[in-house]
């Protein structure tokens, strides 16, 4: 209607200027035009963004949100100005693994970071196959600004040559003017998943040991079996480093986030740096349809006011570690020390205030 309006007003305006010529006196009487208003933008949305999206991860930069989650077979990206239109972002194919060898199936948790001027995708995979035994992480590489374009260049895997084990759930720390590694592993001796990190001599390279900052200890990350810490994340606020990870196995309802509290300035190498949380800091509430809560990432709104934390879940009890699991974002706070509070999951299919800026 508006379009129309602005056309006749054009017209008109356009009369009246021939008509107004050094020998011309008439005049193009007035036409009152009466304009439809466009209805206002929504201030909000809704979850889950996606009907499925296991292990969300979102990357920002130059005025987008690159955002990734598990697909199995493939890697995507998806591109979009404001975090709440993501259903609506189109999604890119960056990556189609070969058909053999030992990256070609199970492609889990893909992470995105921009070091050194390029872009590196961080992925798990494994043999085609249902042996989830030999899963490893592996390092792509692109040098394009941005991610969905460009060529992805395979960096190979990424690995402690001295402890080469089952390793997933890749993701980044700098500190202290290094780069260190931080990922879910075995110890080679058990199947208790527990969270490593190494120093990084490249983006795609570990030197040095491997140290085991945190296992499954307390009953709420001893659901299972296995007995699970996967997922690490870094969050950093009021000179504090926090290590969000998840806890307990996935198929479970329980599910949830624990959280390691660290000085900015600590060596991240030092297990005596860190501080554990005795209970989880995000977990399930059936009230809201949120079940299995984990493998989260963080983000700041578009103004950068807020801070956001997205994460998968399922909607309903029992539904297990599948395709499911789907995107769920919303604000968070933090306390009075500076530790984050991430409150109770948003019940699904409410009206939530979009991210500022947006």
């Amino acid at each position: 209607m508006l379009y129309s309006v602005r056309l006749a007003s054009h017209a008109l305006l356009a009369i009246a200027l021939l008509g107004t010529g050094a020998c011309e006196k008439t005049r193009v009487p007035a036409v009152p035009v009466t304009a439809t208003p466009l209805p206002a933008a929504s201030t909000t949305f809704q979850n889950p963004l996606l009907t499925s999206g296991p292990d969300p991860f979102v990357a920002h930069k130059d005025g987008f949100y690159y955002y990734t989650h598990t697909l199995y077979n493939q890697l995507r990206i998806w591109k979009t100005a404001d975090m709440s239109a993501l259903s609506g972002a189109p999604s890119t194919l960056i990556w189609t693994p070969p058909t053999t060898g030992n990256a070609a199936g199970n492609l889990w948790a893909p992470e995105l970071f921009f070091l050194d001027g390029k872009w590196y995708l961080y992925y798990t995979a494994g043999p085609v196959g249902n042996n989830f035994g030999f899963q490893r992480t592996w390092v792509l590489e692109n040098a394009n600004s941005d991610p969905t374009t460009g060529t992805w260049i395979d960096k190979g895997r990424i690995f402690n040559p001295n402890e080469d084990h089952w390793a997933i759930d890749g993701t980044v720390l700098e500190q202290n003017g290094n780069r260190y590694f931080l990922w879910s592993g075995h110890n080679g001796l058990d199947g208790v998943q527990r969270i490593y990190i190494s120093r990084m001599s490249n983006p795609w390279t570990l030197t040095g040991p491997r140290v085991e900052l945190s296992r499954p200890q307390y009953a709420w990350e001893s659901v299972g079996p296995p007995f699970v810490n996967e997922g690490p994340e870094i969050l950093k606020h009021d000179n504090k480093t926090f290590l969000v990870y998840s806890a307990s196995f996935c198929a479970t309802d329980d599910y949830a986030l624990g959280m390691l509290t660290a000085s900015s300035t600590a060596d991240p190498m030092l297990p005596s740096s860190w501080t554990k949380s005795t209970q989880p800091v995000f977990s399930q509430r059936p009230a809201a349809r949120a079940y299995a809560t984990g493998h989260n990432s963080f983000f700041k709104s578009k103004d950068g006011k807020e801070d956001w934390i997205i994460y998968h879940a399922n909607s309903n009890p029992g539904e297990g570690c599948v395709e499911r699991r789907n995107p769920r974002m919303q604000k968070f706070a933090c306390n009075s020390d500076g530790t984050p509070n991430f409150s109770v999951p948003v019940t699904i299919y409410t009206d939530v205030v979009k991210p500022s800026g947006e």
